[in-house]
């Protein structure tokens, strides 16, 4: 009889654990890809010649004539190595990319997860072409086949969604993480030019503020990455004319160079200390040689009281930039957090869950969601690190968003 009467309650907690994890599961949307074959024509083409390609989930109810359109990151590629490197993965290759994507974050289908944008038309434009989507050189190198084609694919996606109903949008937000949150920003007025006037546009822009500041060891390192990169994917006529009229098109590559003349309404969501930037810009492999700072980039929490001490100078240059360049329109968004992470939006963690960081007391999706549908302006800088608590401080190690190599 005991044993009875234990075996039931043992299935009786089984069974509550299970409901909880049903509850709590936030994973359940794969949406499928579509490959943009007519684009090919017009040489709308990934670095190998393969076709774009986007993931689709179709919106329904309130939502059905709004549409979010996320850029995928993922770094660049700044000569032909690189290039080659990339041409066979799924940056580079839509051949590579699967048949489907999970949506989570600001992709999810489930309003307890993304309260504002959950019903929407939500489309993940996929990034093959390792400029941002700037690039467009006509002439190929038949030796390696690799194609720089990067503007030709946002066009090539961007009239297939027009076809499938977004030329019909009320509401329209585009969005993008690193190197897609830098493309938001870099295509953010050609995006609303697109759309009917009465349609609201506006555009975010995560992790995308890269700066132009010099290396540990004092080298312009990221400012001659940015210029290989504009030169060999011919991004230069593909970059705002009103920075590439003032400055060369290298720093036109530079969000602090371009955006005051962003006319649409822009959110900046970034974490002062991005650790793509901490890893890539502040201390590059090449500045540190002996790896002093392996693992301080790895993990804030192991970064010695000098390194810490560089780190906060280069928030300080960071906010500098930001404030200096961002202009104080009423109509931008800016939710500075003192985390070490990089790219927000799309990891459910940090977009919208019980523990997700805040910043004035407000999670990330409550701040966009408000700011986007004009409830409430955000404007907010958080105090140094560490005195944000609820930050998920992962550098990249906690599983939960893939390490870049370094450039």
């Amino acid at each position: 009889m005991a044993e009875s009467r234990l075996l039931r309650g043992k299935c009786f907690l089984l069974s509550v654990c299970l409901v909880l994890l049903s509850l709590t599961r936030t994973d359940g949307l794969y949406a499928p890809i579509t490959y943009v074959t007519s684009g090919v024509a017009k040489g709308a083409v990934c670095l190998d010649g393969s076709p774009p390609a986007y993931n689709f989930d179709k919106g329904y109810g309130t939502g059905i004539n709004s549409w979010l359109v996320q850029l995928e990151g993922g770094g660049w590629c700044h000569n032909v190595t690189s290039c080659l490197a990339r041409k066979n993965t799924r940056l580079g290759s839509s051949k590579q990319m699967g048949n489907q994507l999970a949506f989570s974050g600001i992709m999810s289908n489930r309003r307890q997860f993304n309260p504002d944008f959950y019903n929407w038309n939500r489309v993940k434009v996929r990034y093959c072409d390792g400029s941002s989507f700037t690039g467009d050189v006509e002439k190929f190198d038949q030796a390696t086949n690799l194609h720089f084609r990067g503007a030709r694919v946002w066009l090539a996606v961007m009239e297939e969604l027009l076809a499938k109903g977004m030329r019909n949008a009320e509401n329209a937000l585009l969005s993008g993480c690193s190197a897609g949150g830098l493309a938001t920003i870099m295509h953010c007025d050609s995006f609303r030019a697109l759309l009917p006037m009465g349609t609201k546009v506006k555009c975010l822009s995560d992790a995308g503020y890269f700066i132009n500041v010099k290396d540990i060891a004092g080298a312009s390192h990221i400012q001659a990455y940015f210029s290989q990169v504009v030169s060999l994917h011919g991004s230069a006529k593909n970059l705002p004319l009103s920075c590439t009229r003032r400055l060369r098109p290298s720093l036109c590559f530079f969000p602090q160079n371009v955006i005051q003349q962003v006319r649409t309404p822009v959110f900046l969501l970034n974490a002062a200390y991005d650790y793509w930037q901490i890893r890539n810009i502040l201390a590059p492999a090449d500045a540190d040689p002996h790896g002093s700072w392996n693992a301080c980039k790895l993990e804030i929490s192991s970064c010695s009281p000098l390194q810490i001490k560089t780190m906060q100078a280069f928030r300080m240059q960071f906010l500098k930039t930001l404030m200096s360049k961002s202009g104080n329109s009423t109509s931008r968004g800016l939710y500075i957090d003192s985390c070490y992470s990089h790219c927000q939006t799309e990891f459910q963690a940090t977009w919208y869950m019980a523990d997700s960081p805040v910043l004035g007391k407000t999670k990330i999706a409550t701040a966009v969601g408000g700011w986007f549908y004009d409830r409430r302006s955000f404007a907010k800088i958080d105090c140094p690190y560490p005195c944000n608590p609820t930050c998920h401080n992962t550098g990249g190690s906690g599983g939960m968003v893939p390490v870049q190599p370094n450039v």
